[in-house]
């Protein structure tokens, strides 16, 4: 059996139904290539027969990404399968990645079909897709609750009709990890044509254990893992990206096992998804938290300084955690940013390398010391952002006490229009709420207000992130500056901006 375990990036497609993790197509282009920078073997893009909006996504990251193949999902319905294949045949290595359930749970009361009928919807799912391309993986949702004969015979037909990767799920994560194992055997085993294909594994972690059943299902000879940066995705989320490789990488004895991740290219990538989604990396999260290499006992920094592998099995740098490096100031050209930009992973434009150039030399006039992190931020905000409906263009704030309420004096483009507007508000940042709102004409419900210093130093940006609710629609928004409460107007407009993007898209989709 190979040792070679490929790694099914599903942070576009499971990971942002996370609620709260939608991302625009910029962003998920963005995305798509740090993954293609990470050496993930396939990026599933997204689900094209959802929405136009998803099609487009998938069809702009097919044609972006270079060397992952690119799958996009569907049903085991010809006209999603064919919506599917139109949306990935521009990639370099396009595949199609067709389901159906096979738990009698899900059959019965989601499908309202017989095993019979669901056995020949699989086969002639994967036969349709077959004649697009032989790149063709079949998952049988809610496998872990399913019959593990009907299965068996599942399986062998799927292969039989052209599939070379047969995905058995743990849908609602609820396999403990010796029987999710114990399952992947049996079938390995059982399935007559099992040298045909490769058996990949999809764990969430409603149990906490998505991980470790991943972990046991490979040692049992699966030998693709479907995976989220971070872990996120429905629920409790997915596996984690970041923890299978890891433990594959620093546990050879027990996992001999080889992937294509650049694994320094782990923590850039989950940094790049939390900025996108605005979701801080959680400080106790394995591998990429803040505290994954802290240590603040001092029985615990004695020995780390005496020798680092007393407490720590793996190096800060063998998952991207270089430290702060000064990079940059005022005097920095546009050659060396646009260098230290592609030394990031970031591919520019010169027309988005000079508006990042002149974005730094602004912040250099204010901020002292430009490190990586507030480069990041820069490229982020001036680059991999929605064109603006709503732009901020001055912006002055009188605190007060109870006697005089703080006031906000906001000056902002409308489509192009300059509007001027003051208002009151029972703080600085809620009368710069306030103001915003009655020149928009539209005053949503803030459900999430968080702040985050970009890097250490009274001087440090501050990043705001900010979740918004009108109507059924939410968005999120982000923004930095060295002034939190210029933050955080950046970051109510970013929401604001991307809520009238999906009115937009919902009103005139993409044909």
């Amino acid at each position: 059996m190979s040792d070679r375990v490929y790694i099914f990036d599903t942070t576009l497609r499971d990971g942002e139904q996370s609620p709260g993790c939608t991302m625009n197509l910029r962003e998920k282009v963005r995305l798509a290539r740090q993954l293609d920078s990470l050496g993930v073997d396939i990026i599933e893009a997204g689900f094209p027969a959802a929405s136009e909006g998803d099609f487009e996504a998938v069809r702009a990251i097919a044609e972006a990404v270079e060397n992952a193949q690119v799958a996009g999902l569907c049903r085991a319905m010809p006209a999603d399968i064919d919506r599917a294949w139109n949306a990935v045949k521009d990639a370099k290595h396009p595949r199609i990645h067709t389901f159906i359930a096979t738990s009698p749970l899900h059959m019965k009361h989601k499908l309202g079909k017989e095993p019979d009928q669901v056995l020949k919807m699989a086969e002639a799912a994967v036969r349709h897709a077959a004649q697009y391309t032989d790149n063709v993986e079949f998952s049988a949702e809610d496998a872990s609750r399913s019959d593990w004969n009907f299965l068996v015979k599942v399986c062998e037909r799927v292969i039989d009709c052209g599939a070379k990767v047969v995905n058995i799920p743990d849908t609602v994560g609820y396999a403990q990890p010796d029987e999710y194992a114990e399952l992947i055997a049996y079938l390995i085993k059982n399935v007559s044509n099992q040298d045909k294909a490769i058996f990949s594994v999809h764990c969430h972690n409603d149990l906490g254990m998505a991980v470790a059943s991943t972990m046991a299902a490979l040692r049992a000879g699966a030998r693709q893992a479907e995976v989220t940066l971070s872990g996120i995705g429905e629920r409790a989320g997915n596996a984690a990206l970041e923890e299978v490789v890891m433990n594959i990488r620093t546990r050879p004895q027990h996992y001999p096992f080889e992937t294509n991740i650049a694994t320094e290219q782990l923590y850039p990538a989950n940094r790049l998804l939390a900025r996108i989604i605005g979701r801080p990396i959680p400080p106790t999260k394995a591998i990429t938290g803040d505290n994954a290499f802290a240590h603040e006992s001092g029985i615990h920094q004695d020995g780390v300084l005496k020798h680092r592998q007393t407490y720590e099995i793996m190096t800060p740098e063998s998952v991207g955690r270089a430290g702060n490096d000064m990079v940059l100031g005022k005097h920095s050209g546009r050659h060396a940013i646009g260098q230290k930009v592609a030394e990031m992973g970031y591919r520019l434009s010169d027309g988005d390398v000079e508006l990042v150039a002149n974005a730094v030399k602004r912040l250099a006039d204010i901020k002292k010391n430009i490190y990586d992190e507030d480069l990041e931020a820069i490229v982020l905000e001036e680059v991999f952002r929605i064109p603006d409906k709503y732009r901020l263009k001055h912006l002055h704030i009188q605190s007060g006490n109870m006697d005089i309420p703080p006031t906000a004096a906001v000056v902002m483009d409308v489509d192009g229009e300059e509007h001027k507007m003051t208002t009151f508000g029972v703080g600085p940042v809620d009368a710069v709420f306030n103001t915003i709102s009655e020149i928009i004409g539209q005053k949503p419900v803030l459900e999430q207000y968080l702040v985050n210093a970009i890097t250490g130093g009274t001087d440090a940006q501050g990043e705001v992130t900010v979740k918004i609710r009108a109507g059924e629609r939410t968005a999120v928004g982000r923004g930095s500056d060295p002034d939190i409460i210029f933050a955080s107007a950046k970051a109510f407009l970013n929401a604001m901006n991307r809520l009238a993007k999906s009115v937009e898209e919902a009103e005139c989709p993409v044909l």
